[in-house]
């Protein structure tokens, strides 16, 4: 990969390349960048089919979790996953993994909007049902996504701290006393369960005003199922937490509320990577600001009694 392209990103000159060397009955598909991403680009392959890149890092790990274990787990998924069906190899021209994997049709939800909440939160709630299953002795550790709240102390410090001040505003007791709540809350006791690990708008993506598909499992883990329910506050749209998790069904106090903190935590990070100014972040992502702005409110907003 020459200096211009390692500053620039990956060009598609340079995947209709590597797909030549490595996959030549695939390189003559038409291949079109997809807009977003942050650890990885996405390259549309044909209708069916999409390349992802390593874009932040070089650590392997992520797409080999990927190509390993989501061909066991999609057959039973009630959404759409992406399968991976063709290994790109690192080489000298490009020393990152890429992968050739099943195209998840849709929009990302930091760029479309669910109009039908009720739906969406039955939706999601069967997804998580049918993935938070106990996983094989084998399935991957905790990549620090899991961790219960207590743990995450300095995050949350962190991105509350980065944040201009006016992005809470008044509110920062309120995030606080959910934050606190969490971190006092009883740990996970129950066997390691599939996680997906990093649910938020970027990651699903949504046609006809709900949930249509789930994304980049990257950070897939077996642990604490609670990681997966903040996504009942940073996903759905206002008044769809209660219905979520009535549907989902599974959830007891503690787990409410180790994931309203950790939906407090994952909205932050949100609205810090969306934030311009000094205190931005490398690679942010100017619709996520607004996202994670509405999650907070909703977590801080609702109540489930």
């Amino acid at each position: 990969m020459t200096k211009l392209e390692d500053e620039a990103g990956v060009s598609v000159d340079l995947i209709h390349d590597l797909l030549r060397e490595q996959h030549p009955d695939l390189a003559e598909l038409p291949l079109r960048e997809v807009q977003g991403g942050w650890g990885n680009q996405m390259w549309r392959l044909g209708d069916a089919l999409a390349v992802r890149v390593q874009r932040m890092g070089t650590d392997p790990a992520p797409q080999l979790k990927e190509r390993r274990w989501l061909p066991l787990l999609a057959p039973r998924l009630p959404l759409p996953i992406p399968v991976p069906v063709r290994s790109g190899v690192p080489s000298q021209r490009f020393p990152k993994m890429w992968t050739v994997m099943t195209w998840v049709p849709g929009l990302p939800l930091d760029q479309a909007a669910i109009t039908r909440g009720e739906y969406a939160a039955d939706t999601l709630a069967a997804f998580l049902r049918a993935l938070h299953v106990t996983a094989p002795a084998d399935a991957p550790a905790d990549t620090g996504r899991g961790a219960h709240p207590k743990d995450c102390t300095d995050g949350f410090d962190f991105f509350l701290g980065s944040l201009e001040p006016a992005a809470i505003g008044s509110r920062t007791a309120d995030v606080r006393a959910v934050w606190d709540d969490a971190v006092a809350a009883p740990a996970w006791e129950g066997s390691p369960v599939w996680v997906h690990g990093d649910l938020h708008p970027a990651n699903v993506v949504a046609a006809e005003g709900t949930l249509a598909g789930v994304v980049d499992f990257g950070d897939l883990f077996a642990g604490d199922p609670a990681v997966d329910l903040a996504a009942a506050w940073v996903l759905l749209p206002a008044g769809a937490a209660a219905r979520f998790l009535a549907a989902y069904g599974q959830a007891d106090e503690a787990m409410v509320r180790r994931a309203r903190g950790l939906a407090v935590l994952k909205s932050l990070f949100l609205m810090l990577m969306g934030q311009n100014g000094e205190r931005s972040l490398p690679g942010g992502k100017p619709a996520w600001g607004p996202a994670g702005r509405r999650a907070l409110d909703r977590v801080l907003d609702e109540r489930l009694d």
